[in-house]
């Protein structure tokens, strides 16, 4: 069963698919902020930094060109249609519905794993300040706060996220204005050691050779995982034909700034040797530098970006949940919104998957912890290709004259799309070559087998499932 059309024609002014339309400007371009700065960020830097040194500014810069195009990619799809099933609704519109189906629940998966990962890691952080209370406590608590956020409003939520974003940007630029600061006028104990001469002095800029630097590629994919998340807040955005263009043409300078700026000015203040595997080089430069209580300060920062992760988790989770059973790819229960217009039921049952992280807190050893988020970066780079593939589809669409244009298109059409699909192919044989991150590619082979058993079986029960309709399921909305 497909869901039922909008025949309003004042689409624009209602909220998309009874949704709330509570996201305001301010909210979705921290939101947009947000998405761009995680875990990966503030800790999976150091271990890359170990093996790529100072190279590793170029790959976080070559990644965010191609993030660029990802989202110029998403941003033309979305002014054509603003729908909060985003990438799973333009792959079922565009590619027909079994990608729908499967990107769709291959999103959903990347944040229940990504859920579970961060619960975990929020706990471990509080044990920083507090050894004696449980992990398992810790990680409770904070799936029962969140989950109440979100089931009160799509406002909260919005407000909650925008708080989570300003303490990680401040760090950030915190960071940033205080290496400056010892780079230039010499002060602090890093002062003498300092210099920008530090990004080639110790065995060249590719110290370990270009071949390790790529291998890095996988981590800073990881470190851009849910800046595409402002398209799953398209349905719930107060005014979408502002709001999404101008969060996603500010990500080049989010990205210069907040990566490459960042991890540029710590490499100058601290040579790249000193930093190591499991050591967030944010707490090591605070370290050197000599800041008080530096350890604390960005044990904060991490909890809230962990936090921060989880709670987009939730919120994404549901709306997609909410997306596929209206299109008949998953229980009708999950396309009830509750009386403050949110996917309630979809969030409690994503919640339960995530309650596994803390059911298996005390069992995850530390490499589990790795290969859950290898698990969501491949489900990551899925949803990626959906998106581009989708856009390539639809500017041949448009070009034949099939489909209106969208007002907001991407640069040089389809072309940066088809160079992201490359980079994003030789970064998943980057995954296959590595023995330890390919494991997660066994997974997701695992996993697109139980989803396509599932397809099977709701084709055999519904077949209208599998009927590609002519027009879109939803009017252009704005």
């Amino acid at each position: 069963m497909t869901s039922s059309k909008v025949t309003d024609t004042k689409a624009a002014d209602a909220p998309e698919e009874g949704y709330e339309r509570g996201l305001g400007s301010r909210q979705v371009q921290m939101i947009a902020i947000g998405g761009a700065i995680g875990v990966g960020l503030f800790l999976g830097a150091g271990a890359n930094i170990a093996k790529a040194g100072p190279s590793l500014i170029v790959m976080y810069a070559l990644a965010g060109v191609i993030v660029f195009f990802i989202m110029r990619a998403l941003g033309e799809l979305l002014l054509y249609r603003p729908v909060s099933g985003s990438f799973a609704e333009y792959s079922r519109e565009f590619l027909g519905p079994f990608f729908g189906y499967f990107t769709g629940w291959t999103y959903w998966l990347m944040w229940v794993v990504t859920g579970m990962a961060e619960l975990t890691a929020a706990a471990i952080y509080v044990n920083y300040w507090f050894p004696e209370i449980p992990r398992w406590v810790t990680a409770l608590v904070f799936l029962v706060i969140l989950f109440g956020v979100n089931l009160i409003s799509v406002k909260l939520f919005g407000e909650l996220e925008f708080w989570f974003s300003m303490v990680k940007v401040t760090a950030l630029i915190g960071m940033i204005v205080i290496g400056l600061g010892v780079l230039t006028f010499g002060f602090s104990a890093a002062g003498d050691t300092a210099a920008v001469s530090n990004l080639w002095a110790f065995d060249g800029f590719f110290p370990k050779g270009i071949g390790s630097s790529l291998m890095t590629l996988q981590g800073v994919m990881f470190a851009y995982l849910a800046v595409e998340l402002v398209g799953v807040t398209a349905g719930e955005s107060e005014n979408p034909e502002k709001t999404l263009p101008k969060a996603i043409n500010t990500l080049p300078w989010r990205i210069a700034l907040f990566y490459v700026g960042a991890l540029t000015v710590i490499l100058c203040v601290v040579k790249w040797t000193e930093f190591a595997e499991g050591v967030s080089p944010f707490v090591k430069a605070f370290a050197v530098i000599g800041i008080p209580a530096a350890a604390g300060i960005v044990n904060f920062v991490v909890l809230t970006a962990a936090l921060s992760s989880c709670n987009s988790g939730m919120y994404s989770t549901g709306r997609m949940l909410r997306n596929l059973a209206e299109s008949g790819e998953a229980p009708k229960v999950f396309s009830r919104l509750s009386a403050t217009k949110t996917p309630a039921f979809g969030i409690f049952v994503s919640v339960l998957f995530m309650g596994i992280g803390v059911v298996l807190n005390y069992v995850v050893p530390e490499k589990a912890f790795g290969y859950v988020t290898s698990i969501a970066t491949a489900a990551g780079i899925w949803t990626w290709l959906m998106i581009l593939i989708s856009h390539v589809l639809y500017r041949r669409q448009v070009v034949a004259g099939r489909l209106p244009a969208s007002s907001f298109p991407a640069p040089g059409g389809s072309v940066c799309s088809w160079i992201a699909i490359v980079f994003l192919l030789f970064v998943t044989g980057l995954i296959a070559y590595d023995a330890d991150a390919r494991v997660c590619l066994y997974v997701m082979a695992g996993w697109a087998a139980a989803l396509g058993i599932g397809w099977a079986v709701l084709k055999s029960r519904n077949p209208q499932v599998a009927e590609r309709g002519d027009e879109p399921e939803f009017e252009k909305v704005g």
